[in-house]
């Protein structure tokens, strides 16, 4: 794979990484995996998982750094402002690093080694994979930290349109400087069954964390009415979470423990065989940015009902998708449509179509696209970029002012305390394409 781009040194910056997994690590190692093809050098940053810690190199010389930093709430680590500084620097200056790309409005390390690498005059893009919301107190909170930390980026990526309008809104970006480039899904993976499934029983699939946002709620009051209307419908429903609990009950209390199947946390490399053992999959979120599980259905073959939330509707023509409202009567009015045209899917050409639509090397050309943008910014001294952190707010923007101005300060120290020519530069991996490790997912790689 070849590109007319100049090559950039990339350092991919989140909390979310392998051997979690999720939407936002698929898309930061199957991006990263991308990128290497076409040129670039890309490293990852993230915190340590359990023993998982230090330098590790992933397929195709990928090298990781594990940073001994342990995860404090739901897989971030603890907000230290200027704790990172040291370490973010170095391993800028030992990969001669050119470009930062943090990922995900929720991850503390990325807020924080975007602040760094401005204060250290490096070009940052950030990427946002969620939706939040206005009126609750974390989102408050959550959209005032995204504000600072998208008042001095070089440039932002969302994965849907509805994503833009969203992190527009929230953070006061300007439009222009937001692009939409979706997600993909590994098609070589996600393949259907070489046979086509027996149509009884209908096999309902639903593989989602089981808690609030994903609408797990809703599926306590749907299932047990598509039990009652259809006797040949089985479901099997994938995953785990505090909702879990809510969908035993409900099986107990409607007598489904044969027709409802709880497999609990599904590994990843498991999610095809899940998939291929249905013929409709369920997706009952209540918020989404885009949501990678319908593509990856999709690709298996798996005809999608989904409620119409967020980027949902941007992502499947209509004819691979039946949307509801957010309601339990809606989308059992849709799970009903979808059983009446299912005799209709053909899964070997829905994988064929998916596979002409989304491709992660479309996402790398594109996202090779804005970093030559992001680059060919116009440099800016401290007190230019002091005066975008004013504008959040009267008095946010002082605060965010003076936040930056240590920052400054400690960076200066820290090249007096050991001056960038004493950090040691690391030679690059460079792997011959005769020696090039065969492309292997994360999820088959052992620790």
């Amino acid at each position: 794979m070849e590109s007319n781009h100049v090559k950039h040194s990339i350092l991919m910056v989140s909390d979310f990484f392998y051997p979690n997994f999720g939407g936002v690590e698929n898309h930061i190692y199957l991006l990263s995996q991308c990128l290497l093809k076409l040129g670039h050098k890309v490293v990852v940053m993230t915190h340590a998982y359990a023993n998982r810690s230090g330098v590790r190199y992933m397929t195709n010389g990928l090298k990781v750094y594990y940073v001994p930093w342990k995860p404090f709430l739901m897989q971030n680590t603890l907000p230290t402002f200027y704790g990172t500084l040291p370490i973010v620097r170095t391993i800028i200056i030992r990969e001669n690093i050119s470009l930062i790309h943090g990922h995900q409005a929720f991850s503390t390390l990325c807020h924080e080694a975007l602040m760094h690498a401005r204060t250290m005059g490096y070009k940052v893009l950030f990427t946002d994979h969620s939706l939040y919301g206005f009126a609750d107190i974390g989102s408050i909170h959550m959209n005032k930290v995204l504000q600072f930390t998208l008042a001095d980026v070089s440039q932002a990526i969302c994965v849907s349109h509805t994503s833009k309008e969203n992190t527009v809104l929230r953070s006061g970006l300007p439009p222009e400087k937001v692009f939409v480039i979706p997600n993909a899904v590994d098609t070589t993976m996600f393949k259907p069954a070489s046979e086509r499934l027996v149509m009884d029983p209908i096999v309902i699939v639903v593989i989602s964390r089981l808690v609030y946002r994903k609408g797990a709620d809703l599926l306590v009051e749907v299932i047990p009415e598509i039990c009652r209307l259809y006797p040949n419908v089985r479901f099997i429903i994938g995953g785990d979470g505090p909702k879990r609990v809510r969908l035993e009950e409900m099986r107990e209390k409607h007598s489904l423990q044969d027709r409802v199947d709880m497999l609990g946390a599904v590994p990843h490399a498991k999610v095809r065989s899940v998939l291929n053992s249905g013929h409709i999959f369920l997706n009952s979120s209540l918020t989404e940015a885009f949501c990678i599980a319908i593509l990856e259905a999709a690709s298996c073959g798996l005809l999608t009902v989904s409620t119409c939330v967020g980027g949902v509707p941007e992502v499947l023509p209509d004819d691979m998708i039946v949307l509801a409202k957010p309601d339990p009567s809606d989308m059992v009015h849709a799970i009903k449509k979808a059983i009446k045209i299912l005799p209709q899917i053909d899964p070997q050409e829905m994988h064929l179509r998916i596979k002409g639509m989304y491709s992660w090397q479309d996402v790398a050309k594109r996202t090779e696209i804005v970093y030559d943008r992001a680059l060919k910014c116009p440099d800016q001294s401290l007190l230019e970029r002091l005066s975008r952190y004013l504008t959040c707010g009267a008095w946010a923007g002082k605060l965010f002012c003076l936040v930056m101005i240590v920052d400054y300060i400690l960076w200066r120290l820290l090249q007096v305390w050991q001056p960038d020519t004493e950090v040691e530069v690391v030679p690059d991996l460079n792997l011959s394409r005769s020696n090039r490790v065969t492309q292997v997912h994360p999820s088959n790689v052992s620790s």
